[in-house]
């Protein structure tokens, strides 16, 4: 069987950890990188589904698309 192009599209997301910095509205928060670059992100529906609360200074860790680096997916918050 041969494999499609998109089938490993979800492994090329780059994982990075950050800092939640500030909470905007509809569910979407301003998060510093390690090396001091803001990124605008919103929470995955997994997430969203078990009602995780987030809240300034959470560390977390998102999902990034290396074509759209401005903006992430959390999918794990660190503590």
């Amino acid at each position: 069987m041969k494999k499609r192009r998109d089938d490993d599209r979800e492994d090329s997301a780059i994982e990075i950890e950050g800092v939640i910095k500030s909470v905007l509205a509809g569910t979407m928060f301003k998060v510093e990188l390690q090396n001091g670059h803001e990124v605008l992100a919103h929470i995955s529906g997994k997430m969203r589904k078990r009602f995780i609360r987030l809240v300034v200074g959470d560390r977390v860790k998102m999902e990034m698309s290396p074509y759209d680096t401005t903006k992430a997916r959390i999918v794990f918050r660190v503590g």
